[in-house]
């Protein structure tokens, strides 16, 4: 009787001792997680306040926080989950298979996502910028973490995902500071290119947006039927780029007309 007891009061202590080291394990594992959420809030707060940081494009820096806060609480997390005892091979081995089980799952958002990341790199373009992806055009509005949200000239608002636009040719047309207006005007070939030009200049010369450097040129480039195409080619702000194109396809048909400028003759086909 006596041993049996003495063996029944070793089972109780090794329980008490296990429960009590449990937890311990398990009160440590909260302190931990307090104490570690605590010093996360303020990195992360401390990481907004640098300059640097501040002076970075809006988008990019609330890339940056969130991939910075969720790192640090992967690092917490599996600190008590090794705190607790649990193999850290146990634990990799379980990321590893949800990481595989979320790639699959998701490839075409994390190419959306990795996608967003590089656009933030190489910055083609930025909020505000006036883009051309071969399918879609617009004023860039916003940049997800997966898509870039675009406003046509109709008002439209276009989502279009971050991994086609890192596989798609991109036209920015307000990245620079100018832009050149290019027009092209038929004349009759008996004209004569001195008139010509200078008929065209003049209209050119009324219009206050266009730049005088690089200077404004009309020069004849190639033979039409019955007649020479001339190029009106003029520099203006990115700003001022429609404006100038609506002002002058006004006023340069207005005084060629008016210096009785001849055009081609139409053509007539014959059919044998």
């Amino acid at each position: 009787m006596d041993v049996s007891l003495s063996n029944w009061d070793k089972i109780v202590a090794k329980l008490f001792d296990s429960a009590s080291d449990i937890g311990l394990k398990i009160v440590m594992a909260i302190i931990i997680y307090i104490v570690g959420r605590f010093i996360i809030k303020k990195l992360i707060k401390a990481v907004g306040n640098l300059k640097s940081f501040k002076a970075m494009d809006v988008t990019a820096a609330n890339y940056i926080v969130t991939f910075i806060k969720y790192a640090l609480y992967v690092v917490l997390i599996v600190s008590i989950v090794a705190l607790l005892g649990v193999p850290m091979s146990s634990v990799i081995a379980l990321i590893a298979s949800v990481g595989v089980a979320i790639g699959m799952a998701m490839q075409g958002s994390l190419a959306n996502i990795a996608g967003g990341i590089m656009l933030l790199i190489f910055r083609p373009f930025n909020v505000g910028d006036y883009i051309s992806t071969g399918s879609e055009e617009g004023v860039v509005k916003s940049i997800s973490l997966v898509y870039t949200v675009l406003t046509t000239l109709d008002n439209r608002r276009v989502s279009v995902p971050n991994g086609n636009l890192m596989n798609a040719s991109i036209s920015n047309a307000t990245a620079e500071a100018t832009r050149r207006v290019d027009l092209a005007f038929d004349i009759a070939g008996s004209e004569p290119a001195d008139k010509v030009v200078d008929v065209i200049m003049k209209a050119i010369l009324t219009c206050d947006k266009v730049l005088g450097d690089p200077a404004p040129q009309v020069v004849p480039i190639e033979g039409v039927p019955g007649g020479i195409k001339y190029a009106v080619r003029v520099w203006v702000k990115t700003e001022n780029y429609w404006p100038v194109h609506a002002e002058l396809m006004s006023k340069i048909p207005v005084v060629i007309n008016g210096a009785k400028l001849a055009k081609p003759a139409a053509q007539i086909k014959v059919i044998n």
